[in-house]
């Protein structure tokens, strides 16, 4: 795979927060790659001491939570079966902070817990932009509102943050994806704002994309509840396959190309709904603990169906 190249951050001044103000967000350039390519990588968008404590929170909340009366809940991928996470733990996490295991973390025979509890945690979700003060501070700011209006949105809002921590010799494989198969508008709209906490590398299991594969590749299934929220299942898509007014082509060949994209602490990279993008196994010893939110058109159609529903007081304004 060929490395990624980067986009240079707009020049700001540095705040507490994003190393960005609100007022600049991303330059001409910056735009033309976003939609030619389906993702932006944008070094220091964080400044190194929010990186840090959001770094540093991560690891308190994997240090303090019980086992108590936790259900175990691991979280799959898929990779191995058709089947992904759909407990009660799981669905009705939208609107709560609560931890899912990696699936290695597990003995294969006795089905115990093999690592301690803060290295087998593959993510934390899915309320931390409203529930936890110092991820809140790093996404619902003017910095990332203001990207979000220059792609295209009138009413961002955010849904689905998560921790995801790619443990050291266990973190999971993620094949291909598209986000927008998890978070369903019609027509299509998510984007995902994926922030690295710390570096991202081929070792440690870092990010790969399909260059350009956000134009040619329908989003044609979902992620949904089943009937009665009796778990989840795949279903295809009934409505628009792709973002209104994006300009898309036919595929030329079978197979798509990745693109690795290995990134510094602090990174910003932004991710096209229908782009497809995946992730290798963590089989080095040192974790890739990242932190990622999506942000929807709060005036498209966002269905019963989505296994993620809104909260009463509704999806969070960007």
């Amino acid at each position: 795979m060929a490395p990624s190249p980067t986009s240079n951050p707009p020049e700001a001044p540095e705040t507490s927060g994003t190393s960005n103000s609100g007022d600049r967000s991303l330059t001409p350039e910056q735009l033309y790659s976003f939609n030619d390519d389906g993702y932006l990588i944008i070094p220091n968008a964080l400044s190194a001491s929010t990186t840090s404590s959001l770094l540093h929170e991560t690891h308190a909340m994997l240090s303090s939570f019980s086992l108590q009366d936790h259900p175990m809940t691991k979280f799959s991928t898929g990779e191995n079966s058709n089947s992904h996470v759909g407990d009660d733990y799981f669905l009705t996490s939208g609107d709560k902070i609560r931890f899912f295991f990696e699936e290695d973390a597990f003995h294969p025979s006795t089905g115990e817990l093999r690592k301690p509890k803060h290295r087998a945690i593959n993510k934390i979700g899915h309320y931390l932009h409203e529930l936890n003060p110092a991820f809140r501070d790093a996404t619902l700011v003017p910095f990332n509102a203001a990207i979000a209006r220059q792609l295209g949105f009138r009413d961002p809002r955010v849904l689905q943050s998560m921790i995801i921590c790619k443990q050291p010799e266990i973190g999971g494989r993620v094949p291909p994806h598209q986000d927008s198969t998890f978070l369903y508008t019609n027509p299509p709209s998510a984007v995902g704002f994926w922030i690295a906490l710390e570096d991202a590398t081929a070792e440690n299991g870092c990010l790969s994309f399909a260059k350009g594969s956000h134009r040619r590749t329908p989003v044609k299934s979902r992620f949904v509840r089943k009937e009665g929220d009796s778990g989840t299942e795949f279903v295809d898509v009934e409505g628009a396959n792709f973002p209104q007014g994006l300009e898309t082509e036919e595929r030329t060949q079978q197979e798509e190309e990745y693109t690795l994209g290995e990134v510094k602490a602090g990174t910003l990279v932004l991710i096209h709904g229908n782009l497809l993008h995946k992730s290798e196994k963590n089989l080095s010893g040192k974790s890739r603990f990242i932190y990622t939110f999506h942000v929807i058109e709060g005036r498209n159609e966002y269905d019963k169906h989505n296994w993620l529903q809104p909260p009463d007081c509704q999806f969070s304004r960007l």
